[in-house]
């Protein structure tokens, strides 16, 4: 037996919070020394071709005539995942799969995105590596259900009745919460207003445009935000330059109420100085945002997951759903208005976090590996 076991973690780049969920549990590994770690976006790493033009047109999602179409896709696989129609998509990545097993020889497989061809692996070869699915919404499509994995971790107890109805039985399945960067849950720095340049006397709108810039609309609502004098604007446009650039000259206008920024490594600091966010509802986000306790607005989810998130945290007390720039301007007008009701939000999407995801996880998992190597060696 080596010293450190190994582990194996499947990603894929579509949005970034699966890359995000497999960067967290690294880092955690790392910072404990527990193992090495061999991250693959299997899916790129197979078909580069074929994977490019496929997160293309997840980003199509986010547009008029894009949604539909995701929505098709997302509601229509999902009734037809565990169907014979539906088998091919298990051979992607496959091959490079095994190549990885063969190679690495690691003592347990991570999914941080539903890789169907692991299970298919496993019902073809009889693999026995223990397999494992962290789920990064705050629902279930039926992708991330397979027979053949070992332990599920999910968001919330929600979640898991969702798995438990699925025929997955509860001793598999942990609320161990999403992993995200461990800054969100240490201590703030105490002079973040100065850092950034924020009066201490207004109120805070952060909006995230997303790591990839998608959300829409945002030099509009920005515009109709800024003749509120008692609020400052925050504006995170990720790598969308375009938009960074269209805001910047806005921000000329309106030097000390909007404060705008590009892709940014540490914007958990942002997050502690928001009053409430406005974003889209990716799972990732949802989490830091109720790791900070963040109220929230969300803007347009898309059909499939992000409105299943979205609903979620709506129905928890934590979020607005809207889906017009001027029902955002009504809502957040609303909130100001009513700080009983932003602290009621506050301490709802504070509810909904659990603590140290990445540590729950890989801890439950070294004991796995542990209690599997104990048992092998008795068996000898």
């Amino acid at each position: 037996m080596r010293k450190h076991p190994k582990f194996l973690l499947l990603t894929a780049e579509y949005g970034n919070g699966h890359v995000q969920v497999a960067k967290a549990l690294v880092q955690e590994l790392l910072n404990h020394k527990y193992a090495d770690v061999v991250v693959s976006s299997i899916y790129s790493e197979s078909y580069p071709t074929l994977t490019s033009i496929s997160e293309s047109m997840y980003l199509k999602s986010y547009t008029p005539l894009g949604k539909p179409f995701y929505s098709f896709c997302y509601h229509g696989f999902d009734k037809v995942c565990n169907k014979k129609v539906a088998n091919w998509v298990t051979k992607i990545g496959q091959k490079r799969l095994s190549y990885l097993i063969d190679t690495e020889q690691p003592d347990v497989i991570i999914n941080t995105f539903p890789v169907l061809a692991v299970s298919a692996l496993r019902r073809k070869t009889g693999i026995s590596i223990p397999i494992v699915n962290i789920i990064t919404d705050y629902c279930v499509h039926n992708t991330w259900v397979q027979h053949e994995i070992d332990k599920y971790y999910v968001a919330s107890p929600h979640v898991k009745e969702r798995l438990h109805a699925l025929n997955i039985p509860h001793h598999s399945v942990v609320v161990s919460g999403i992993p995200i960067r461990a800054s969100f849950e240490q201590p703030a720095s105490n002079d973040l207003r100065k850092k950034y340049n924020i009066d201490t006397e207004k109120k805070v709108v952060l909006i995230m445009a997303g790591a990839l810039g998608v959300l829409k609309n945002i030099k509009k609502l920005c515009s109709m935000l800024l003749h509120n004098e008692d609020c400052q604007l925050i504006v995170v446009c990720g790598k969308n330059r375009e938009l960074k650039a269209e805001l910047d000259v806005l921000q000329q206008s309106f030097p000390t109420h909007l404060h705008v920024f590009g892709y940014v490594e540490q914007v958990d600091e942002l997050y502690r100085l928001a009053s409430l966010m406005i974003t889209k509802p990716g799972g990732i986000t949802l989490t830091e945002a109720s790791a900070i306790g963040v109220p929230l607005i969300l803007y347009k989810p898309t059909p499939g997951q992000e409105k299943a998130n979205a609903l979620f945290f709506k129905q928890q007390g934590a979020a607005i759903i809207t889906h017009r720039t001027e029902e955002v301007y009504q809502a957040i007008s609303f909130l100001f208005q009513s700080e009983h009701m932003l602290q009621t939000m506050k301490q709802a999407i504070q509810r909904i976090h659990q603590q140290h995801a990445s540590t729950t996880i890989i801890q439950d998992i070294m004991e796995t590996v542990h209690n599997r190597h104990f048992l092998s060696a008795q068996s000898r």
